[in-house]
């Protein structure tokens, strides 16, 4: 799930919440765990509801180290400090107080290979304000397991999250096995896409732009039993192509080939150090794994966002975003035979460049 980074506080709380904001924020950027528990807490007794100190204080500084750091102006270890003071403040925020207890049980889970929990766990917290059962399972949680805990436990729906377009395929796979065990599902979180359009593709039964929302989702309509055993799925025809199968298969091969490419393109790397090899064979790797993922939706613009967003990185970073189209260029030219892996890679190349595709002087045509 997403928390919501807008304040949706009662009109009396507006200024409150966002002096809590600014403060949450100074604190929590510059690493004071004792004075970021002290915001909250005097939020708290300012009469902030619970909830939205959750959701539009916690989570709207949480949304803010996303945003920095992608910016550059965290970094990497100080955005990981943050996000554990802010799951930390969850923690002593949620431990005081009473809440409801019982009602419709709920599982709430990221799936297997996201690391990014903090959104799970401020809707199972706002879940349980609200009076919900909630079992908070956590961070990458391998899918047999999660099936084995729905047969153990018997919730009545599991809210699944995900961040990473990546872990799609894997949220997939979730979604599906929670319904064969009769559970139905709840998709959220940035991975699922702004309108839900990958939820809806994978089959999940519900989903909800953020926690406020699915909370409410929840309260007005309860969870119901996926659709019946033995009624046939949609199981993406797109995939018998053998296109995602074949490139997950190949990533090392392609990182490879794209990386010696490149070397003979921009000489100047044959004299990298190892640390500059290492974060360019990375950022291969993720292209990799986003172009798999795109043709596991079958959805160009998964990749051509993806692409753009790279290059804004890496403009942040001051790194020359200048390998990205002959990278692109180059993937064509070792995946000549997918056709939908041309499409993708062609489609993200005029995005990044504003070329038109298979127009562009050197550079292989799509069939």
């Amino acid at each position: 799930m997403t928390p919501r980074a807008d304040a949706s506080a009662e009109p009396g709380h507006d200024r409150p919440v966002r002096d809590a904001v600014a403060a949450l924020w100074d604190r929590v950027s510059t690493g004071d765990e004792h004075a970021a528990v002290q915001v909250v807490r005097s939020a708290v007794a300012a009469g902030v509801d619970r909830e939205v100190v959750l959701l539009d204080v916690v989570g709207a500084v949480q949304a803010r180290v996303g945003a920095e750091w992608a910016a550059n102006r965290l970094t990497v270890a100080q955005e990981h400090a943050a996000t554990a003071i802010n799951d930390r403040i969850v923690t002593v925020l949620t431990s005081e107080g009473d809440r409801p207890r019982g009602g419709t049980r709920i599982a709430v889970a990221c799936v297997d290979g996201e690391w990014h929990a903090l959104p799970a766990r401020l809707l199972a917290e706002v879940l349980k304000l609200r009076g919900f059962a909630v079992d908070y399972l956590g961070a990458q949680v391998p899918t047999p397991h999660l099936v084995a805990h729905l047969h153990r436990t018997g919730p009545d729906l599991v809210a699944l999250s995900a961040s990473l377009a990546t872990r799609l395929p894997g949220a997939h796979a979730a979604i599906t096995a929670c319904q064969a065990a009769g559970v139905p599902v709840l998709a959220g979180g940035a991975a699922f896409g702004a309108d839900g359009r990958y939820a809806r593709l994978l089959g999940a039964d519900l989903w909800a732009p953020d926690a406020r929302t699915a909370a409410d989702l929840l309260a007005d309509r309860p969870p119901r039993h996926p659709r019946p055993a033995g009624q046939p799925v949609d199981d993406l025809p797109h995939l018998e192509d053998q296109e995602y199968t074949l490139v997950v298969r190949s990533t090392p091969r392609l990182v490879e080939a794209v990386y010696g490419r490149l070397e003979q393109r921009f000489p100047a790397m044959r004299h990298y150090t190892d640390s500059q090899r290492g974060h360019t064979a990375d950022d291969l790797t993720h292209i990799v794994e986003f172009l798999a993922t795109t043709l596991y939706t079958d959805d160009d613009a998964l990749f051509g966002g993806f692409v753009v967003w790279t290059a804004g990185i890496l403009a942040a970073r001051g790194v020359p975003a200048v390998f990205l189209p002959p990278a692109l260029d180059f993937l064509v030219a070792e995946l000549h035979d997918f056709p939908r892996a041309t499409r993708i890679l062609e489609h993200a190349r005029a995005r990044l460049t504003g070329a038109p595709p298979d127009h562009r002087e050197g550079r292989p045509t799509a069939p």
